[in-house]
């Protein structure tokens, strides 16, 4: 049996599927954004960091970077891991009240360290709340529900160079890994240069590290951090530094970042030669500088002081700086340097010993 569509009921069904649609959008894309040239974004906001926020939308193949600059307001309905330039962090829902003031109702995760049964109920107090920030107090956004992989980054850089004159070949690779939690987060980074040329010993200089920040409140936290180092120019087959101590983000806002760090450190040496590896033990002192809000560019510059407490007068110095341009997507060009110095090296080393690095990267 074959009925009939009248026109009255073609009309009606095509405005029912086109509601459905527009329905299914609208749960979709939960999110707006109001920019200050007036623009309307809807979508789905992925992240905010160091000043740029990325949002998925349904008309565009590729995620939209817009500067936080640039927003008037924002509206969501999805739970974020948020941090405020005074270094509390929440998670919670953001949306504006006016062009200047945001709305997070959220809960502290510090409470979840006194989470409490409330009294006849399955649910759990966690002491939520509402309260109103500015909008530019915000400096790190990312979604909850997005899983591990939102909460992950990385980056490998790739340098290779070959010179007809003695045969010179030399191959540089530097990498990070990382992960952010609510309360902590750990990274990671190699870096290895390796040169051979006929007719003279290979050069190789090799630096890697785990570190491990644990956040507390106004800013502060406390790190751990191990780190290695096989340097053939200062004659030193591993170095290996264990760091306890504790750091605070002095400017942490949506253009630069400036933490200092202090603690104590166990350093193991063992040299290229027959000696026996040595232990010392050491103070240090150091800051890490993150500059990002300068268009395509970025400055990143780290340096770490060593006064020794074992030896005698003995001082040693780690420090470098890197400036990368971003020239398309997630890939970029890095010029990178870094500088090793110790007044008391290995007999037959040298006292400073530095690197240049130029590499193509790419970053997740």
């Amino acid at each position: 049996m074959c009925m009939k569509i009248n026109q009255f009921e073609k009309r009606f069904y095509l405005i029912l599927l086109i509601g459905m649609g527009t329905l299914i959008l609208a749960n979709a894309q939960t999110d707006s954004l109001i920019l200050k040239n007036k623009n309307i974004i809807i979508g789905e906001i992925k992240s905010m960091d160091k000043g740029v926020l990325i949002i998925e939308t349904d008309y565009s193949d590729v995620d939209f970077n817009i500067s936080w600059n640039g927003i008037e307001q924002v509206f969501s309905k999805t739970k974020y891991l948020i941090t405020l330039s005074n270094g509390k962090r929440y998670n919670g829902i953001i949306r504006s009240i006016d062009e200047n003031t945001v709305e997070i109702d959220t809960y502290d995760p510090e409470s979840l360290l006194n989470i409490r049964k409330v009294k006849n109920s399955k649910t759990e107090d966690i002491g939520g709340g509402k309260i109103n920030v500015q909008i530019m107090e915000i400096v790190y956004l990312n979604a909850l529900d997005e899983g591990f992989w939102s909460r992950l980054s990385a980056n490998i850089d790739l340098g290779w160079s070959v010179t007809k004159a003695n045969n010179l070949r030399q191959f540089n690779v530097r990498s990070g890994l990382g992960y952010l939690a609510d309360r902590w987060k750990i990274t990671s980074s190699y870096n290895n240069i390796n040169s051979r040329q006929d007719d003279t010993e290979d050069v190789n200089n090799l630096n890697a590290n785990i570190t491990y920040n644990y956040f507390l409140s106004n800013d502060w936290y406390l790190m751990y951090n191990i780190s290695f180092l096989s340097n053939t120019e200062q004659l030193i087959k591993l170095r290996t530094n264990n760091q306890v101590g504790f750091g605070k983000y002095l400017i942490h806002n949506n253009k630069t970042y400036l933490g200092l760090q202090a603690g104590i450190n166990l350093n193991n040496e063992k040299d290229f030669g027959d000696n026996p590896a040595k232990q010392s033990g050491e103070f240090f002192i150091g800051y890490e500088l993150n500059m990002y809000d300068i268009g395509d560019f970025s400055i990143y510059s780290q340096l770490m002081a060593y006064p020794s407490f074992t030896e005698s007068k003995r001082f040693r110095t780690d420090s470098s700086i890197d400036l990368k341009y971003e020239f398309f997507s997630d890939f970029y060009v890095k010029l990178g340097t870094s500088v090793n110095y110790d007044n008391r090296p290995v007999v037959g080393g040298t006292k400073l010993t530095y690197v240049i690095q130029t590499t193509i990267g790419w970053s997740l």
